[in-house]
């Protein structure tokens, strides 16, 4: 894999390869933060972590079983695996939960909302993935504004509101870094999207097993001294959160590359909203849904949605060494 994608190698995609995909990912992680807001109520963060990514390894091994299909032995790809099971899953799934303690799952999602802005510039300068326009430079300008706007900049008096919010902010962030690092090191890899995602799932599991004790000081919980309620909400979030949910995401990351496929955002926030509201009667602030609507506005302008009438600016990247 070069590790450059053209303007016409998305293009060439029909949507009906992608759109339904795309349709399920934004329901299957909008409905996660309902299910993150409810398994923190008796489990740390760090542990509902843990659970989903056990449960959703599970789940992938099971298929990869059934399939006949042996994960990869490649130690260069199991190190980047490394990378994008910590960026990519055990540390946003950790922030969102430590967020979602002090803010409604609804704004949470919103916050995911961000994930396109952090991608593209880190895939345009960093891991050379993505090309760079104006328009798209407008469109981040459009978002951080919007940044603002759901964070209340002008109104900021600190407190727990401010403390998970900025956790969310800091989880969205980290899934900026981690799409476009799994289309440079991964995407282009020819073992299949099951083996792929079992394969993340599989080291974020290391990465919690080892930290999650450290950090809490106790013993994970016994299943069966949980509610129904929080284990349904663990296997929810893994067998379909982080099994199922991370193969389709492989599968659109591999058709439309790192910046496109992260638009499924557009619709998460949808999800959570109205799960958030409908199933937790939950409430929020005027100006953040607000700022959230501004925040998808830049994403589309960035993402080329609304078409700008002149000729972009195209920073085009130096061809980039094979991983």
């Amino acid at each position: 894999m070069s590790g450059v994608s053209t303007p016409t190698t998305t293009d060439k995609v029909p949507t009906r390869a992608w759109l339904p995909t795309m349709l399920t990912l934004a329901a299957i992680w909008g409905c996660s933060f309902l299910f993150i807001s409810v398994g923190v109520r008796e489990l740390p963060p760090l542990y509902l972590a843990l659970g989903r990514v056990m449960a959703g390894a599970i789940v992938l091994l099971v298929f990869l079983a059934i399939k006949r299909e042996a994960l990869p032995r490649d130690r260069r790809l199991w190190a980047h695996s490394f990378v994008v099971g910590a960026v990519g899953s055990a540390i946003p799934w950790t922030l969102f939960g430590y967020g979602e303690e002090r803010i409604p799952s609804l704004l949470a999602g919103i916050w995911n909302g961000i994930t396109p802005l952090v991608v593209l510039p880190i895939a345009v300068l960093i891991f050379r993935t993505e090309l760079f326009s104006l328009q798209r430079g407008l469109g981040l300008v459009i978002g951080f504004v919007g940044m603002l706007v759901v964070l209340g900049a002008w109104n900021v008096s600190g407190g727990a509101d401010l403390t998970g919010q900025l956790l969310c902010m800091l989880a969205a962030v980290c899934y900026g870094i981690a799409v476009p690092y799994q289309k440079r090191f991964l995407a282009g890899s020819s073992v299949s999207g099951t083996a792929l995602s079992a394969t993340l799932l599989l080291c974020a599991m290391v990465q919690l097993a080892i930290v999650a004790p450290l950090i809490t000081r106790q013993a994970p919980p016994a299943p069966w001294s949980l509610s129904i309620e929080v284990l349904g909400s663990v296997l929810a979030l893994g067998a379909l959160g982080s099994g199922i949910a991370f193969v389709l995401s492989m599968r659109n990351i591999r058709l439309i590359g790192a910046s496109r496929s992260s638009m499924v955002t557009y619709l998460m926030p949808v999800f959570s909203i109205l799960v958030g509201v409908i199933v937790l009667r939950e409430h929020i602030t005027w100006y953040q849904p607000v700022g959230g609507l501004v925040v998808l506005l830049g994403v589309a302008i960035s993402q080329g949605v609304f078409t700008v009438k002149r000729k972009p600016v195209v920073v085009t990247p130096e061809p980039v060494a094979q991983p």
